[in-house]
């Protein structure tokens, strides 16, 4: 059977300079109520995440932009499209809007430091997800999955078998959570004499970076036998480089999200594993944060999801069709 790839892009939320989410829009909040829910002096909530290219914050979105419109307040999200210059844009100009959270995916976490010190010297509350901070003082509370022990999950499976394996790494260098989930594999699979790290190729985390990386390593004759992608998107490409050159049936493939289309891969056995976020707690998680915070109540620092593996074993317990 032919792996048609291209069926992951199917509602794919194409990058644009701004996404605002419609249902939770309320650009005014003056003394006329346009909704019953608003309240007269609605609070704005910022939000910016990496990309909207991933379904996995679209899912957490969707919990966080509830509960904002559960409150009537104005919710207000943007896209950078993985462009650290557009979020630093799109930040000041919600900061020049007189938000009252700002809940952000870093870029680049390094260079995001200066738009997040004027946001806390306005007296925004800054609520990070799904990442970090070059600053980790600089966030009223980080909010993201155990990315470096998804890693580590994915390399003690990837070694428990015993059997040789020279392994492709797909990165995303400039995003901690990403950094984060290749170190954990990288650590956890240094004492294994069965693997091998034969190179690691930047993809940014999209597929349509990945394929080509992937490919290109393909033409230079380098053999290996296996794939971990830092998230699934990036193993989807993955799968598609390995089928175009005949290499599918005999390489495993793991990645991180237990996005829908990477645990249907599982069930088909054309991936190995995914170690599964829970998008849908991590966006329930921020939005309690968030009127915590607005509340002047005190909230944890730092908080983490655990992951979950994800494999032929177990993958009736989450079911196919939906994220967790």
């Amino acid at each position: 059977m032919r792996f048609n790839y291209k069926r992951v892009l199917i509602g794919v939320i194409a990058a644009s300079d701004i996404l605002v989410v419609a249902a939770v829009l309320y650009f005014l909040c003056g003394s006329v109520d346009y909704s019953v829910n608003q309240k007269q002096n609605c609070h704005k909530i910022g939000v910016s995440y990496m990309t909207m290219n991933n379904e996995f914050y679209t899912i957490l979105n969707e919990e966080i932009a509830a509960k904002v419109e559960s409150e009537g307040d104005m919710f207000m999200l943007y896209d950078p499209a993985l462009d650290e210059e557009k979020q630093l844009e799109q930040i000041d100009r919600m900061l020049d809007e007189k938000i009252d959270v700002l809940v952000v995916t870093p870029v680049n976490k390094e260079t995001l430091t200066p738009a997040l010190e004027r946001a806390r010297r306005e007296g925004v509350r800054v609520i990070v997800v799904d990442s970090e901070t070059d600053d980790e003082d600089i966030a009223d509370c980080t909010i993201k999955s155990d990315n470096y022990n998804a890693g580590v999950q994915i390399g003690r499976l990837a070694a428990a078998d015993g059997r040789k394996k020279r392994f492709v790494l797909l990165t995303h260098n400039t995003a901690k959570s990403g950094v984060d989930r290749i170190q954990g594999f990288k650590d956890t699979v240094a004492s294994a004499d069965n693997i091998e790290i034969v190179a690691e190729l930047e993809c940014e985390g999209q597929l349509e970076l990945a394929e080509p990386a992937l490919n290109d390593f393909i033409k230079t004759g380098r053999r290996f036998d296996a794939v971990f992608a830092l998230n699934d998107l990036a193993a989807v490409g993955a799968v598609a480089a390995l089928e175009e050159n005949g290499l599918l049936e005999n390489t495993e493939i793991y990645g991180v999200d237990g996005a829908p289309d990477a645990k249907g891969l599982i069930k088909e056995n054309i991936m190995k594993a995914t170690a599964a976020q829970f998008p849908t707690e991590i966006g329930k998680k921020t939005g309690d944060v968030i009127y915590e915070l607005l509340a002047g109540k005190s909230v944890q620092k730092q908080i983490l999801v655990p992951t979950e593996l994800v494999d032929s074993e177990n993958l009736d317990r989450y079911g196919v069709e939906r994220w967790q």
